[in-house]
């Protein structure tokens, strides 16, 4: 038997995308050498810096046509982050040994250099 899957249909096609900043701020800055830090952990140890990438992203995505409105603060965002206790599923998935994973973050700043942007504190 087939999964069920539920699509979203949205007016914009960024509203997907307004998922990039929390990606790069939190989930994939939770991936560490020795072990996983949590997402609030990696938003909130150096907020000035996880909102300078948040910023970032979010420029990106405008320079790409989103929207403001499709977009989520940084703030709303971080206050969202506080509770969330563990590591990201990707930081996980690699601390188990998982060779094969999504790396949005490296599309998006292939894209940024593309656009003539920088995402501060990704490499």
């Amino acid at each position: 038997m087939c999964p069920l899957i539920s699509l979203k249909v949205h007016d914009s096609l960024f509203v997907p995308l307004a998922k990039w900043p929390m990606l790069v701020t939190g989930n994939y800055r939770c991936v560490r050498p020795a072990a996983p830090i949590s997402v609030a952990q990696a938003v909130h140890d150096d907020a000035a810096m996880s909102q300078c990438i948040y910023e970032s992203m979010m420029a990106l995505c405008l320079e790409l046509g989103a929207e403001r409105a499709d977009l989520v603060f940084f703030e709303k965002y971080a206050g969202a982050a506080r509770s969330l206790a563990k590591p990201s599923s990707a930081a996980r998935a690699l601390q188990s040994g998982a060779q094969d994973l999504e790396r949005v973050y490296r599309l998006v700043l292939e894209l940024a250099l593309a656009a003539g942007l920088a995402i501060e504190g990704l490499a």
